[in-house]
C-alpha cells in the first residue's frame, strides 16, 4: 500500500529514522534522531490539516484496503488498526480471510493521515518482529507461540500509548492556531474527526468491538520493547514481513 503524494517533511523524517537505524550511529545520536522524527510526524499531521482546510482536492477523505499476511497476521492487524486510529483515521477488520490467512483492514481517513499511518506502521512492524526474533523464549514456558503472541500484544499496547500521547500534545498545541480559511485549529481538527467518522459509518453502519486476550507470559517483555521502539520508518506495507478491529 502506498500513497502517490510526497512531502519534503516526510523525506526528512525518513532520513532521521534511517540514521537512527544505522548500526554506525551511536545510541545517543540514534535516540535524538528518533525523538525528532516522532515529534515532526505529529506536527506534520496538524500542519497538513490546517493548510488543507477547505481544500478537498489537496487532502480528501479516502479509504484503503490493507492486506496483512501471515505469519502473525492478527498482530499485524492490531498494530495497523491502532496506528491508524491514533492518527485520526477509522478502521475495521473485515472478517473474510484471503489465501494463506491474510487479513484485510479497511481504513478511512484524510489522505495525509493515512500516509502518516503507512509510514509509522511500516517501521513499527519491522521493529516488532525484529525485537521478537531477538528475544529468546524463557526456559520453562509451556507454549512458545502463546508467549510470542503475548509479547507482541505488550509491544503494541505500549507503543500505541506513546503514539497517542504525542499526537494529543500536537493537537493541543495547535488549538489556538488558524487555518487557511480562518478557522481555529481546534475547530478544524474536531471537524476532521467528525467527517472521518461519518464516512466510516456510511459504509460500515454497524460494527462489533472485540477485545484482545492472551495466555502467554511475554507481555511485560514486549511492553518494554514497545517503550524503546522508534515510532516511524521507511518500509513498504505488505509483503511477507509486514492488522483490524471495529471501532
Amino acid at each position: 500500500m502506498s500513497t502517490e503524494k510526497k512531502h519534503p517533511k516526510l523525506d526528512t523524517i525518513r532520513a532521521l529514522l534511517a540514521k537512527a537505524e544505522d548500526p554506525a550511529t551511536t545510541e545517543a545520536e540514534a535516540e535524538l534522531s528518533r525523538k525528532r522524527a516522532f515529534e515532526m510526524m505529529a506536527k506534520y499531521g496538524v500542519e497538513q490539516a490546517l493548510l488543507n482546510d477547505g481544500q478537498p482536492s489537496e487532502d480528501a477523505i479516502i479509504s484503503r484496503y490493507v492486506k496483512l499476511p501471515n505469519p502473525w497476521s492478527m498482530s499485524r492487524m492490531r498494530l495497523m488498526y491502532f496506528v491508524a486510529e491514533a492518527l485520526g483515521c477509522k478502521a475495521i477488520h473485515l472478517r473474510e480471510r484471503h489465501e494463506g490467512g491474510t487479513r484485510v483492514l479497511h481504513v478511512f481517513g484524510y489522505e495525509s493521515d493515512i500516509q502518516r499511518a503507512e509510514v509509522l506502521y511500516a517501521s513499527l512492524v519491522l521493529q516488532m518482529f525484529g525485537g521478537l526474533a531477538a528475544q529468546p523464549v524463557p526456559y520453562g514456558v509451556r507454549s512458545a507461540r502463546a508467549w510470542r503472541n503475548s509479547w507482541q500484544l505488550g509491544f503494541i499496547e505500549r507503543v500505541i500509548a506513546r503514539l497517542r500521547e504525542i499526537e494529543k500534545a500536537a493537537r493541543t498545541a495547535a488549538e489556538e492556531e488558524t487555518s487557511v480559511t480562518g478557522r481555529s485549529g481546534a475547530l478544524v481538527l474536531a471537524d476532521r474527526d467528525t467527517q472521518v467518522r461519518a464516512a466510516f459509518r456510511r459504509e460500515h453502519g454497524r460494527t462489533q468491538k472485540t477485545r484482545s486476550t492472551y495466555t502467554g507470559s511475554g507481555y511485560g517483555e514486549g511492553a518494554a520493547a514497545g517503550n524503546r521502539a522508534d515510532i516511524g520508518g521507511t518500509r513498504r506495507i505488505g509483503g511477507t514481513t509486514a492488522g483490524a478491529l471495529a471501532s
